[in-house]
């Protein structure tokens, strides 16, 4: 399995989760955490979810996911296993996404639409990236800011 991870937390639309699993797939990511309220490709009962396939495209059955219920104890147990956590954010303390020095085994990390990372997350990462904005608005859609990173920091 690729050991590059994403983590999504707490992401509340299940277009832009549908849309990550493809892009992801295309990226050949090894595996997707849902944490949280992040939809998952698989209802309550086990039924896939027709509006997140329809997204996916398919990608939903062809990566490994799983579903948490927090991040913070996955952060603890991938560190462990010496996996570098990466989280995508705007924040101070981040450096461009362009500058990231990709080391495997790694994990990176996707905030919810609204509010982002939570800060007692960002202070488990290894390195918060942003990837610059240029016009009057101060960030992209989860789904678009992913694309855009996971084919940056692969230099895909």
């Amino acid at each position: 399995m690729n050991k590059l991870y994403l983590i999504l937390n707490n992401i509340r639309s299940v277009h832009n989760v549908g849309s990550i699993f493809r892009t992801a797939d295309g990226a050949g990511v090894g595996k997707i955490y849902l944490i949280g309220t992040t939809p998952a490709p698989t209802d309550r009962f086990g039924r896939p979810r027709p509006d997140l396939s329809k997204v996916a495209l398919g990608a939903e059955r062809s990566l490994k996911w799983e579903h948490l219920p927090s991040a913070e104890a996955l952060i603890q147990k991938l560190k462990k296993e010496g996996v570098q956590i990466i989280a995508l954010e705007q924040s101070p303390d981040a450096i461009d996404y362009k500058e990231v020095k990709l080391k495997y085994p790694s994990a990176i990390i996707l905030g919810e639409e609204v509010h982002g990372i939570p800060k007692e997350i960002l202070d488990q990462c290894d390195i918060i990236c942003q990837i610059p904005m240029k016009g009057k608005k101060e960030s992209l859609n989860v789904s678009v800011a992913a694309g855009i990173a996971l084919f940056r920091i692969l230099d895909i």
